[in-house]
């Protein structure tokens, strides 16, 4: 556990639900979840082995993903890193549920 963050409660695949988003925290939800109809949707899916894999809508509609490596630290500190070593994000989770999962707009 990281900071009150049970990381196991991670692994599995995030889409973002930018219906539920809310001023400052953006909501991510498991990929079982009923989603409304969109055009597209960004995702997670964090690995136990600490990879993960980007998705996001392409320029034609197909889905593209990018994988790297991801890391917890302490008060829900998330950060992705490309498989070159470079920072690509920091994510402040701010609630972790099996069901939803909410982190600070940038």
């Amino acid at each position: 556990m990281s900071g009150g963050i049970k990381r196991k409660l991670l692994h599995q695949q995030w889409f973002h639900s930018h219906e539920e988003d809310t001023g400052n925290m953006m909501v991510f939800r498991p990929s079982s979840y009923r989603f409304p109809r969109s055009r597209g949707r960004k995702g997670y899916t964090f690995q136990p082995d600490g990879s993960y894999i980007e998705i996001g809508p392409g320029p034609t509609d197909v889905p593209v993903s990018s994988k790297g490596i991801w890391s917890l630290k302490a008060h829900g500190v998330l950060t992705l890193i490309s498989p070159a070593g470079v920072q690509k994000r920091v994510l402040r989770i701010t609630s972790l549920e099996p069901d939803r999962l909410v982190v600070q707009k940038d």
